[in-house]
């Protein structure tokens, strides 16, 4: 079987690119750190989510068998990653006078629709922070003789009792050093909560007894849980934004090393997965995406303003996940009219398919993959098909695959069935539903816009006829009146769009 170029990925544990060797032969087990739910999540957030689809969906075209795992976090979360503040979900119960279950329940909801409207296949399972607290008290008990101790206020853990501690971060910022909480008794600053005592006086909405005291589990202790119980130590691949990388990955890494009784992070495998991968962050003028200031740009945002989420996908993929990539209005425009561009080569490629007589494409059996797409293409298609391949074995280069992607779509005079399979394998990896997506769902109405599509569409009608007529006062009526009402006639707009809500 035809493998193609050896799949690269950059290792953010030891900062280079490594050939990905699974931990099991055929098999690739992912960890994805996913949200906390007192809030809605905003686009920047939703980076690491498209960057995990595109690492699963290329782990899938490689022809590894995937378990992807991401968590929900509904509980031990503070309102500062380093232990330090209120638990966001008991913050926004409080503020919210609801219920901390309700308010995970409606946020994972809000999550979850996001991820649709994005095109981000499940994962294998979505593990609940709070379906685990029996395994995470167990995992606590069996480190906390050689490395944590207790304190009033909870079980934290030493991080000079394993090596390396930090490596992953390589270097403690005056920021980092601030996000560190002052607990008296503290040994070392980076020592961290495995265990949060419920302070005196107080009663929790999720609490649970524990030999350390009635409380919560520290957020770093969630995710080592989770993703040990349910893909083994040592799995392959834990993914997260770059955020993580200086805090909450690392203490992850040293519980992993206590649990499971490793040395030295010179070899990756101790940390408790063979990489670590991060993406980078999404930003705007005023800097990094935050939730802080109580608006923020939501996916919703986007939609309600006439932009399609996938979009926003596209912005993402035009971009190396390791790069910073500025969010504009205009970037995210220039992203759609290339998405357009896709969804009407594909359309008419169908099109075309449909009017030959052909049966449709249909997805083998085991899915699209490199090794299927070698073996059953030739002539032109092939050497697209290994220049896909090699895009995305380096490092998920999203960038340069697209544009084989468009090279494949331009072709004419290929056989359309060919032209059709290529296309949804290399969609199957860049994950913009291309095989059905059309036209008029990419023409989204504003939220506020004061016109339907239908009055559109008849004003179109007219306006067309009134033009053929010669009639210009006519036409440039209807012009102006759907102006005054938001919409563009898009007079020889090159991609015969027609209209758009501005």
């Amino acid at each position: 079987m035809i493998e193609g170029k050896p799949l690269t990925l950059f290792n953010s544990l030891t900062r280079s690119a490594e050939h990905f060797e699974p931990v099991h032969p055929g098999e690739a087990r992912v960890y994805s750190c996913g949200p906390t739910v007192y809030n809605y999540p905003h686009i920047g957030n939703m980076r690491a989510y498209v960057f995990a689809d595109v690492l699963g969906r290329a782990l899938s075209f490689k022809g590894f068998r995937l378990t992807h795992v991401i968590n929900i976090t509904d509980v031990g979360h503070l309102t500062d990653d380093a232990d330090a503040g209120e638990d966001k979900l008991e913050k926004a119960a409080a503020a919210q006078s609801q219920s901390i279950w309700d308010i995970a329940k409606h946020y994972t909801e809000a999550y979850w629709a996001d991820i649709r409207a994005l095109n981000i296949r499940q994962p294998a399972e979505w593990s609940v922070a709070t379906d685990y607290i029996e395994p995470m008290l167990e995992f606590a008990k069996a480190i906390a003789p050689e490395h944590c101790y207790e304190l009033d206020s909870g079980l934290y853990f030493d991080v000079s009792t394993v090596a390396d501690y930090g490596r992953l971060a390589r270097a403690v910022t005056d920021e980092g050093e601030g996000r560190i909480e002052e607990v008296e008794g503290k040994r070392h600053p980076a020592d961290f909560a495995i265990w949060r005592k419920t302070p005196a006086g107080e009663t929790r909405q999720m609490e649970w007894d524990s030999p350390w005291g009635r409380g919560a589990p520290g957020w770093h202790l969630e995710c080592s849980v989770m993703s040990g119980k349910l893909l083994g130590f040592p799995f392959d691949i834990h993914t997260g934004g770059i955020d993580h990388r200086e805090i909450h990955h690392p203490n992850e890494i040293a519980q992993n090393q206590a649990f499971c009784h490793t040395g030295s992070l010179d070899e990756a495998d101790h940390s408790g997965a063979k990489l670590w991968m991060h993406n980078n962050f999404l930003v705007e003028r005023s800097g990094k995406m935050s939730k802080s200031s109580g608006e923020f740009l939501r996916l919703q945002l986007l939609i309600d303003k006439g932009y399609h989420p996938l979009a926003y996908r596209m912005m993402c993929l035009q971009a190396h996940y390791r790069s910073e990539l500025e969010f504009s209005w205009d970037g995210l425009g220039a992203a759609l009219t290339r998405l357009k561009r896709l969804v009407m080569a594909a359309e008419a490629a169908r099109a075309r398919h449909a009017q030959g007589g052909h049966e449709p494409v249909v997805e083998p059996e085991g899915g699209w993959n490199f090794a299927w797409l070698h073996d059953h293409l030739g002539g032109t298609l092939r050497p697209l098909v290994i220049r896909f391949d090699d895009a995305i074995s380096d490092d998920l280069n999203t960038a340069v695959a697209l544009t084989v992607l468009e090279d494949l779509l331009s072709l004419k005079k290929m056989p359309s069935g060919e032209v059709l399979a290529a296309m949804a394998a290399m969609d199957a990896v860049l994950g913009l539903g291309l095989a059905s997506l059309t036209r008029a769902e990419l023409r989204l109405r504003p939220k506020d816009a004061q016109v339907s599509e239908a009055e559109i569409d008849a004003a179109l009608v007219r306006r067309k006829e009134a033009r053929a007529a010669r009639d210009f006062a006519t036409s440039d009526a209807i012009r102006d009146e759907m102006a005054a009402k938001g919409v563009d006639m898009m007079d020889g707009d090159p991609l015969g769009w027609e209209w758009r809500l501005g």
